[in-house]
C-alpha cells in the first residue's frame, strides 16, 4: 500500500471515528433528555419537614427529600392523657437540641394513642429552634445510610421518623436500621435521632415456638435462642422506650371534650354528647385519642358546624 493510500485509508477510518462518535453524543443528548435531573436539595431556612421518595433515574430509583408542603398544626398542649409520655419525650428531644447526649426513641402500643401525633406537634413545638423532620417508610430503611449522609452536615437537628414500624418473618430491611441505631462502623451524626412508632414492642413477630425449651425447634433451626436474641436485639437498639396504653372512659372523653372546644363547642354541648361519644367509641370497638378525634369531627359536621383551619389536626 503506497503512502498515499495510507493516509486515505487514516482518514476515512478518522471521519468514520468522528461520525460514530457525533451519533453517540446525540443518543446520549436524547436519553438525558428523558432521565429526570436530581431534585435540588431543600432549604432547611424554609422546610422543616421532607419525606424521603423514590424515582426512577438513570437505570435505578434515587432517593430525594421533598418538601412537606403543609404539616400537621398539631401542637403539645393538644394532646391529653399522655402526659407523662409526652415529658419523657420532651426531655429527650430538649437534650438534643441543646447538644446534650439523647437516644433514639421507639413509641409502642396500642393503636391511636397518639404515638405519632406526639412526635408531630413537637416539630410543631421545636422548629423554632431548629429541629426538622424527615419522615421514612419502612420499605426505604435501606436507605439510612444515604439519607444520613446528606444531612451530616447541616447545622439543624433532625428527627428521622418511621411511623407505624414493624416488620415480617424473613425480611431483612430492619438490618438496615440497626446498623443506622447502633452497630455501623461509621459513628452516628450528633445532629440525627431516629423516633419510630410501633404496634409492636420488639418490632417482629414472635411465637410461641420461640419460647421453647428445645435444642431443634420445628423449623430446624438448631439454635432457636438465637433467633429470639435477633429479633430483640432490634428494638433495644433504641436507647428510649415509651408505652402507651388504652384510655380509659374519663380520659376518652376528656379528650373528646377538647378536640370540641377547639371546634367551638361550649361545655354545656359538650355534655350533651357525651353518651353519643361513648357509643361511637363502643362501635369502633376502641377508646383512643384517634376515635375521639373522629367523633369530634363527625358531630361537628352533623351539628353544621364550619370547620376551624388551625383546628383541622387530628390524631
Amino acid at each position: 500500500m503506497s503512502s498515499s493510500d495510507a493516509s486515505q485509508t487514516t482518514n476515512a477510518l478518522r471521519a468514520l471515528g468522528e461520525g460514530l462518535l457525533q451519533r453517540m453524543d446525540a443518543l446520549l443528548s436524547r436519553l438525558e433528555a428523558q432521565w429526570p435531573l436530581p431534585p435540588a436539595p431543600p432549604d432547611w431556612s424554609k422546610v422543616i419537614a421532607c419525606r424521603w421518595k423514590k424515582r426512577a433515574g438513570q437505570g435505578a430509583k434515587q432517593g430525594f427529600l421533598a418538601p412537606v408542603r403543609q404539616t400537621h398544626p398539631l401542637r403539645l398542649r393538644d394532646l391529653t392523657g399522655i402526659d407523662e409520655q409526652k415529658a419523657r419525650v420532651i426531655a429527650n428531644t430538649r437534650q438534643f437540641l441543646d447538644g446534650k447526649p439523647a437516644n433514639n426513641v421507639l413509641l409502642t402500643g396500642t393503636r391511636g394513642s397518639g404515638k405519632s401525633s406526639l412526635v408531630r406537634a413537637l416539630l410543631n413545638e421545636f422548629s423554632g429552634q431548629g429541629l426538622r423532620l424527615i419522615e421514612v417508610d419502612r420499605d426505604d430503611l435501606i436507605d439510612l445510610a444515604d439519607l444520613i449522609d446528606l444531612i451530616a452536615d447541616r447545622p439543624e437537628k433532625f428527627l428521622v421518623f418511621c411511623d407505624d414500624l414493624s416488620f415480617e418473618s424473613g425480611e431483612n430491611t430492619y438490618k438496615a436500621l440497626k446498623s443506622a441505631l447502633d452497630g455501623s462502623i461509621a459513628a452516628p451524626p450528633e445532629n440525627t435521632l431516629i423516633y419510630a412508632t410501633s404496634n409492636r414492642r420488639h418490632l417482629m413477630p414472635e411465637y410461641f415456638a420461640d419460647n421453647l425449651e428445645i435444642a431443634r425447634a420445628d423449623s430446624g433451626e438448631i439454635h432457636p435462642g438465637e433467633a429470639i436474641e435477633e429479633k430483640v436485639s432490634l428494638s433495644e437498639r433504641f436507647g428510649l422506650w415509651i408505652p402507651f396504653y388504652p384510655f380509659d372512659q374519663e380520659s376518652y372523653l376528656a379528650i373528646v371534650a377538647r378536640w370540641l372546644r377547639t371546634l367551638g363547642f361550649n361545655a354545656k354541648e359538650i355534655a350533651a354528647c357525651e353518651r353519643e361519644a361513648l357509643n361511637w367509641a363502643l362501635a369502633r370497638g376502641s377508646r383512643s385519642g384517634r376515635v375521639a378525634w373522629q367523633f369530634a369531627r363527625d358531630y361537628a359536621g352533623k351539628s353544621g358546624r364550619k370547620r376551624r383551619k388551625k383546628a383541622d389536626a387530628g390524631k
